[in-house]
């Protein structure tokens, strides 16, 4: 096998960048359904708006270098909130601001791996999870889902050795939509800390979460910080993809060492984006809680609308968040038929292949929805093009 040339040699192309280059050249023959990226394309509420404008215009501190680890008013804002809403004590010193959660992802692995160590990544994954891994050098130990698309933690056990430096969760997931149930964060809090491990566990989309209240209880656990690294996006929550604001909640300890990662690749988080975030934290509960449950609706839409695509094969494999998880009857692979569709139906979506391991044979049967930016009207649209649709040979 031969050496990569260079780190980013070392993965793939970005799904979400090729995707959209099946775009190049398409004529549509009736409105494309778009639902490859799980990001909402509407604007910030009004209120939130005026606020950047504001802070724009009158904050001198909004157009200067900040803390590195972010502003002190955002993270004790942040901390609180958390706090409330797991039942626990969350401490601003346990917070760091990053320029969104993949940055938060790629400084947690740079501050506890070194090349040739391992982490354990269900599959299928988030792309971008897998992508920096491969640039840093760390392989990534697939860790297959069941048919529940749950990670096995007795299978996860038997993946970890020496070189095992964290196990990596996402809940909701992205790509399945499955909510992870408490007791197996438990589990995986258990099997981390029994092992020196670290427990990554990324809630990006825990806004849209359809249980109420805390979904776990792991900052709980007495010392939580020593074993859990939480990771957190504002940009689904508050429409704030374009400022990237995200965070990460661990011990004072590790971030020390991740402040000196954040500190060389964006010196701060952007100000203005923390400054949205902080407004969002104190003015948008109500707003952020109807916003929650237009996202329960249409996944509602989907659970009732989902049968004419049963009748044809479809199967639901997983539901949650922004996103639908199926696997397609036909029988060329989910990567040919992505392609296709773009022409054939006007669909954009992308194929399971994107989320597996090469030699994966599930991931070419399967697609993931993104339903962020696509209502209860347009998943009725979708699901009718799919349940008439028969590709060519």
């Amino acid at each position: 096998m031969s050496m990569p040339i260079s780190r980013t040699s070392a993965t793939f192309a970005s799904p979400i960048v090729e995707s959209r280059r099946w775009l190049e050249g398409y004529t549509p023959t009736q409105p494309l359904i778009n639902v490859s990226q799980a990001a909402p394309a509407d604007l910030p509420p009004l209120g939130l708006r005026q606020e950047l404008a504001r802070a724009a215009l009158e904050d001198a501190d909004a157009h200067l270098y900040g803390d590195v680890l972010g502003r002190e008013s955002l993270r004790a804002a942040l901390a609180a909130q958390m706090s409330d809403h797991y039942n626990a004590d969350v401490a601003s010193d346990q917070i760091a601001i990053t320029a969104g959660c993949n940055q938060a992802f790629a400084a947690t692995i740079s501050a506890i791996c070194t090349e040739g160590d391992e982490v354990l990544l269900p599959t299928p994954w988030y792309f971008n999870h897998k992508m920096w891994l491969d640039m840093q050098g760390v392989t990534t130990v697939p860790l297959k889902t069941d048919d529940a698309m749950l990670p096995d933690p007795d299978l996860a056990a038997t993946l970890i050795t020496p070189r095992t430096r964290a196990i990596v969760l996402v809940t909701p997931n992205n790509p399945c939509g499955i909510e992870y149930p408490d007791t197996l964060l438990d589990r995986y809090f258990d099997l981390a800390k029994a092992h020196g491990i670290a427990l990554i566990v990324d809630e990006t989309y825990r806004d849209f979460d359809s249980r109420d209240g805390a979904p776990h209880q792991i900052f709980q656990r007495e010392g939580w910080d020593n074993t859990l690294i939480h990771l957190y996006s504002f940009s689904k929550a508050y429409r704030l993809t374009g400022h990237r604001v995200g965070a990460i909640s661990t011990s004072a300890a590790r971030l020390l060492e991740i402040e000196k990662f954040l500190d060389t690749v964006a010196i701060c988080p952007a100000q203005l984006g923390q400054i949205g975030a902080q407004w969002g934290i104190e003015n948008l509960g109500p707003w952020l809680a109807q916003e929650r449950d237009e996202i329960l609706r249409r996944r509602a839409a989907i659970e009732t609308g989902f049968a004419p695509l049963a009748a044809r094969g479809w199967k639901l494999l997983g539901l949650g968040a922004y996103f639908a998880y199926v696997q397609h009857p036909f029988p060329q692979d989910a990567q040919t038929l992505a392609r296709k569709m773009v022409h054939d139906v006007n669909i954009l979506m992308l194929p399971g292949t994107m989320f597996v391991p090469a030699g994966d044979l599930d991931g070419p049967r399967q697609f993931r929805i993104a339903f962020a930016n696509v209502d209860c009207d347009g998943i009725t649209e979708l699901f009718d093009r799919l349940a008439t649709y028969t590709p060519s040979s």
